[in-house]
């Protein structure tokens, strides 16, 4: 899928998980529900930092360039090193390490623990770099025509509210997990939930998705995910655009809605 859609997706799926949570006895507090969901948004572009043309990979200029052209070669390495006898010859990394379950979680868990151990200025560093994709996914024609430093601008001023507001007592800093030190724990969920509705929505397409890798599948490594040829699409494709999106949409205003104990 593209961009747009991808943020989209995530976006709606941390809202199900607020519905989800709130119908256990586990509810989210406001801003714990608008902060995960923007951080999900932005989750669910980060697997496509192995394209040198993706979203991710323009948004923060040279250093994004940069470093996609590292995580590309990794990945590529990482393909050849593991791969079997019938998984296909490849020429680059994209769709291999970032899109597996396993890069989801040790990507999330990174996160979870930076959070706690890296102090304030962590917490506001993993926010400002998702809220800056959340902008780029999910306002992604006003994010074209305008600056790159406008929106890193907007990426940063909003970390520091939105950080300032999870502070406040009661507004969910320790959401889920409340020992002591374990502020901003969670904060690694929605950046796994992100990265494998990524691969899940990508696994919907032509090419599938490698997603339960290194876990060998009809004798491959790389076993491509996804449903029967007949029901996969091209990225970018109508369905993409004139079913997917507004079903996402419509699912994140009922989790959201949900979540908040309106419906």
């Amino acid at each position: 899928m593209m961009g747009p859609a991808h943020s989209l997706s995530g976006a709606a799926a941390w809202l199900g998980v607020g519905a989800a949570a709130a119908a256990a006895g586990h509810p989210m507090p406001w801003p714990v529900l608008v902060v995960g969901a923007l951080i999900c948004a932005g989750a669910a572009l980060a697997p496509d930092l192995d394209h040198k043309s993706a979203t991710i990979s323009r948004a923060f200029g040279p250093i994004s360039r940069g470093l996609c052209e590292v995580v590309d070669k990794l990945s590529y390495a990482v393909y050849k090193a593991t791969k079997s006898r019938h998984d296909a010859r490849r020429s680059g990394g994209h769709r291999t390490l970032t899109h597996t379950w396993l890069w989801a979680v040790l990507i999330g868990g990174g996160a979870s623990v930076a959070a706690i151990t890296g102090g304030r200025w962590a917490v506001l560093a993993i926010l400002f770099v998702h809220l800056v994709l959340a902008v780029e996914g999910l306002l992604w024609r006003a994010a074209r025509v305008s600056s790159d430093v406008l929106v890193w601008l907007l990426g940063a001023t909003s970390a520091w509210i939105l950080a300032g507001v999870l502070d406040e007592p009661g507004n969910g800093a320790n959401w889920l997990f409340t020992g002591p030190g374990q502020e901003y724990l969670w904060l690694g969920l929605p950046i796994v939930l992100g990265a494998l509705v990524h691969d899940i929505g990508d696994a919907l397409t032509v090419s599938g998705c490698p997603i339960l890798w290194p876990i060998p599948i009809a004798g491959k490594r790389w076993y491509p995910m996804g449903p029967p040829k007949g029901m996969r699409f091209r990225a970018g494709s109508w369905v993409e655009l004139k079913v997917l999106m507004p079903v996402f949409m419509l699912l994140g205003g009922v989790g959201g809605a949900a979540a908040l104990n309106v419906i």
